[in-house]
Parts: structure tokens; sequence; C-alpha cells
């Protein structure tokens, strides 16, 4: 199997190429943009209800997922995330399990397992996510943002980032929410709640960040006046 991420980071779409019949790529539910006529499609929920789920309430994914196989040499498929913006491969191995926020993943290969994830309740109110997708096992995977990806690579200083913009990290580090520069920071900064990573890891951050957006574009909103009729 040969894969290209292609018109990243703008509008990332995964190119996936198959050498033969016995290969397969599961994706999350609606990312088919097209594929060849011969791609065969199986809808299922992975794991069976209980795990499906469990994906859909502490994951945010859906409860199906599609798997595609080919059925000869050469047929691809296109496969594309709901929000603008990136795409990246991260190869997964026991070593390395990962933790996804809520609507990140796009697809997979390989043997992995993804599981919804109770964060805790700091998360939760720091805006993490109180429940995020665990993947862990054997494989490779692809994850999407709203806006370009961008890793960093958490050493013993640590490292701060705004929970708006977390995507995805890996199992092994730590993290604590606060607020930023104290209640006055939290009201007036404009940052709101952060959190402390520490440890020895990668944190994914997205440039860009929805709730960002909506108050961007809040002061162009029209707004209906009531008739007086």
């Amino acid at each position: 199997m040969q894969f290209e991420i292609i018109d990243a980071p703008e509008f990332g779409l995964l190119r996936v190429r198959f050498d033969d019949r016995g290969e397969q790529i599961v994706a999350e539910s609606g990312a088919m943009v097209s594929m060849s006529a011969g791609l065969q499609m199986e809808t299922k929920m992975r794991g069976g209800l209980f795990d499906a789920v469990k994906r859909k309430l502490l994951g945010g994914e859906s409860l199906f997922q599609n798997t595609y196989r080919p059925s000869a040499p050469g047929q691809e498929i296109l496969l594309a995330p709901a929000p603008e913006g990136d795409l990246v491969h991260l190869q997964i191995t026991p070593d390395t399990p990962m933790v996804l926020n809520s609507g990140a993943y796009l697809a997979h290969t390989g043997e992995l397992a993804l599981n919804g994830k109770i964060a805790g309740l700091k998360s939760f109110f720091g805006g993490v996510g109180f429940f995020m997708l665990q993947v862990t096992g054997q494989g490779d995977l692809f994850i999407n943002s709203y806006g370009a990806l961008h890793p960093i690579e958490v050493g013993p200083q640590g490292f701060t980032v705004d929970n708006g913009h977390i995507v995805a990290f890996s199992e092994g580090l730590t993290y604590s929410v606060r607020k930023f520069g104290g209640y006055k920071g939290l009201f007036f900064s404009g940052e709101g709640l952060v959190t402390d990573f520490s440890g020895t890891g990668t944190v994914w951050v997205q440039t860009r960040n929805a709730p960002s957006l909506a108050g961007f574009l809040e002061p162009f909103r029209r707004v209906q006046r009531r008739s007086n009729d």
C-alpha cells in the first residue's frame, strides 16, 4: 500500500493506492471523496456494539467505520476530513500509543485499537476534552486538524499549550490544566485555560481553532430585527 498526503496544510487530502488485494484501510464515516470503481467497502461497528458506542460517546467518533479493500492491484481512494486543514501520518507501535482529541481521527491501517478514554474532570473544565480517543497497537494512523498541524517535542522543561489548539499527544505525557495568568488572565487575556505538559513525548497542535473563528465572525453576523407588525 502506498499513501500520499496532498493539498496540505490548507485542504489536506489522503490518497491511498493499493498494491495487493489483501490490503485494507479503515476510515471515519463520510471521509471518502472518490475511489476506483472496483474498490469494495464494508460498513460496520468495529469491535462490536459496546466498543462502537464507547468510541461515539467517549471519543466523539461515528458509530460506524468504513473498511475499503481493493478487488485488484492499483486501485485508489481519496479520503478527507470534515474541517479544512492539515493531515498528518503517525506510525503507531505498542511503545508509542497516542491520545486524540475529539474529531482528530481520519483513518488507519494495520492492527490499531481505538478506544474511548476518560481524561478526567480537569480536562472537562479545561477544554482539552473530557472524553478522548486512545490509539494503541501497530499500524499507520492519519489525523486531521483545523489549520496546520505542528509537533512540539516536550522535554524536561515541559511545555504549555492553549487548550483550543491541542489535537493529539503521546499517552506517556502527564498534564495539568490551569488558568492563564490567574483570573484576570482568564477573562481578559484572550487565552482562557492552558495545559501544562510534562515528561517526554510529542504534542500535536493546530494553528487555528473553531471558537476563535466564531469570535472573529461574530461582529459580522447579521442580526434580524423583529417586525413591529
